[in-house]
């Protein structure tokens, strides 16, 4: 007999039935119903009574702890799908499915058998191809999926715990100083990366920021700018696909900025310019993106792809030093630690959720606060009036 129950993660229900096999182990498979939580209760019990009905235990392929590892990765991607961003889902689904599961079929580990050697034998292997980083981004996969295991009681103990992560590789981005960021501008005027630039480097936004501001998150008005929706692209089953999400990176990223008066005329340039576009072009213009502040003559939007990839082109093209896209943001940080800005402040200005994250990154930049040490060390050691004594006396 199959027994089963709903459970609510995430959001979302999940029906999960159980039932013995042959041998008279006992073992669950878990269906996604796709259906929120709110408002769907009945919905799901009827998506419940379906599957208890319906299901043959040995036509399909069981979720229990003798299952093939990599089998247990692609069972458990399908389980959190609908819990997490699709981008994030791409990720681990492009990670899974082209590397990690190889790996451990190749191998015909087990879930119960998976030993932690396993997996660091795994972790030794990778090393000597990719850096430490991706690694880490495997790890990830392979801890979450053993918790997952864990508690629906498939495993007793987690192997992945037992296993030395690669430590991060600690990254220093890039930056301009103001006079390469004045030139940058100069270069981009006029083309389709304008925008995009001022926006990464005077704002300081990341690429999905940029490429999602709306011209509803703009209150010439007030004078602000709000941002609070973005743009980013994955590749899934083969496909590209464009994500458009009304949700910002973390709660802290949603952040309202000054609308400064250069910046203000610009845009108001540019929205008369779309006006104008629009209606030259009639039906051919793209009326899909007609909110959206990022793009091109025909109202069709520009792509991450597009950025990274032109942006790499205009720094050929006008001889300036190369750079990351993202870099911008680093040199905005950078230009504001120069001129005095409080590190508090400029964590609030690029919308990083912890201030460590800020302070790590930017630590090795904030000269001022090391003059500021160096001169309290000086006056608490009186080594500046004992110079000066020492002078007076020759």
């Amino acid at each position: 007999m199959v027994a089963g129950h709903l459970q609510e993660k995430r959001g979302y229900y999940h029906i999960v039935l159980t039932y013995l096999d042959a041998s008279g182990k006992r073992c669950w498979k878990w269906i996604t119903t796709g259906l929120p939580v709110k408002g769907n209760k009945k919905k799901a019990e009827a998506l419940l009574m379906e599957a208890r009905r319906d299901f043959v235990p040995g036509l399909d392929k069981q979720l229990n702890k003798d299952i093939l590892f990599a089998d247990f990765l692609e069972e458990w991607l399908e389980i959190v799908k609908p819990t997490i961003q699709l981008s994030t889902f791409s990720s681990y689904s492009n990670m899974t499915k082209g590397v990690v599961g190889p790996y451990f079929r190749s191998t015909k580990a087990t879930l119960s058998g998976l030993q932690p050697w396993d997996i660091q034998s795994f972790y030794t292997k990778e090393l000597k191809r990719v850096k430490a980083n991706t690694v880490i981004h495997y790890h990830a996969i392979i801890r979450k999926s053993l918790k997952y295991a864990m508690k629906i009681d498939l495993i007793l103990t987690n192997p992945a715990d037992k296993v030395e992560r690669p430590k991060v590789d600690r990254f220093v981005g890039s930056f301009y100083d103001s006079e390469e960021i004045g030139e940058l501008f100069e270069a981009a005027r006029g083309t389709k990366l304008e925008l995009p630039v001022m926006l990464g480097a005077f704002y300081g936004l990341r690429r999905s920021e940029a490429i999602g501001l709306k011209w509803s998150a703009i209150d010439f008005k007030n004078d602000t700018l709000t941002i609070k929706h973005t743009v980013t692209s994955c590749n899934l089953d083969g496909k590209h696909i464009l994500v458009v999400s009304d949700n910002t990176k973390t709660k802290s990223s949603m952040r309202t900025l000054p609308l400064i008066p250069a910046f203000k005329e610009r845009l108001l340039e540019v929205k008369a310019e779309q006006e104008h576009n629009r209606k030259l072009c009639g039906r051919s213009y793209n009326k899909e993106y007609l909110d959206y502040i990022c793009v091109n003559e025909i109202g069709e939007l520009l792509t991450p792809n597009y950025v990274t990839a032109s942006f790499k082109r205009l720094l050929e093209v006008n001889e300036l030093r190369m750079i990351r896209y993202h870099d911008l943001r680093h040199s905005c940080a950078s230009l504001l630690l120069a001129n005095g800005v409080p590190m508090k402040q400029i964590q609030d200005w690029l919308g990083h959720s912890d201030f460590s994250t800020t302070a790590n990154i930017y630590a090795h930049l904030d000269y001022n606060s090391k003059l500021s040490s160096a001169s309290a060390l000086m006056n608490g050691l009186n080594l500046g009036q004992e110079r000066h004594e020492n002078e007076s006396t020759l």
